[in-house]
């Protein structure tokens, strides 16, 4: 393995990359604009914000990450960027997020240095076995549900996957895919350090409304997880 990696993996094996609610924008479901939705996300109490548009080219996409940018940091918000590494370096984003059909792990890492977080998506256990090995931050793992917010040749890999993965690799794991309200708990239980939402989010009369109530949802999850296991260890 290159030196690069090598460093870049010990310098990144202790970033929790943990922030309960992982939102992802998308303006066509919202009918807002990325920095609307930026804005009602972290006053609901969102931590961590990717900013994601295939539809715009990089030009007209900077001066919208540039203003969530300085939104985040003014307000102590992870901001992550999707695909696009050069954007990420480029506006100072905290990271960027990339596919299995994207840019490689080590050549996004190569653009934007060891200080930045970067998450992979992943799809089955031996993707997230290999991601295990290379210089990432986090994991995506899904679709959990069937989801139509996004164009996805991956089939609905259900909670069973998270939980093989969790057992198997140390990574962060941010769940994603298809997820309501209502899956928080089952998701919290089975390994989930993040829980990523699109629709849920965007469709909500009130962003804001939505995501304090998730964050919540999540917040008593993991308290409610953390009793039991007590509990058990008291036993």
């Amino acid at each position: 393995m290159p030196d690069y990696l090598i460093n870049t993996v010990s310098a990144f094996s202790f970033r929790p990359c943990e922030w309960g609610i992982y939102v992802i924008t998308d303006t066509a479901l919202a009918k807002r604009s990325h920095l609307e939705i930026a804005r009602e996300v972290i006053e609901g109490g969102g931590k961590v914000i990717q900013l994601r548009d295939k539809s715009l080219p990089r030009e007209e996409l900077l001066p919208i990450a540039r203003e969530i940018r300085q939104l985040t940091t003014e307000h102590g918000v992870t901001f992550i960027i999707n695909d696009d590494p050069w954007l990420a370096l480029e506006v100072d984003a905290d990271g960027v997020h990339v596919g299995q059909e994207d840019m490689s792990v080590a050549e996004v890492r190569k653009i934007v240095g060891p200080e930045k977080i970067v998450g992979l998506s992943t799809h089955t256990l031996q993707q997230a076995l290999v991601a295990a090995s290379l210089p990432v931050d986090y994991i995506g793992v899904g679709p959990i549900f069937p989801t139509r917010t996004k164009e996805n040749p991956w089939p609905a890999v259900g909670i069973d996957l998270l939980r093989e993965v969790r057992k198997k690799v140390s990574l962060r794991i941010t769940a994603i895919g298809g997820i309501n309200e209502k899956d928080i708990p089952e998701l919290v239980r089975a390994g989930a350090h993040n829980i990523a939402f699109i629709g849920e989010v965007m469709r909500a009369h009130s962003i804001c409304e939505k995501v304090r109530r998730l964050c919540a949802a999540f917040a008593a999850a993991r308290q409610q997880m953390e009793e039991e296991r007590e509990n058990e260890t008291e036993r």
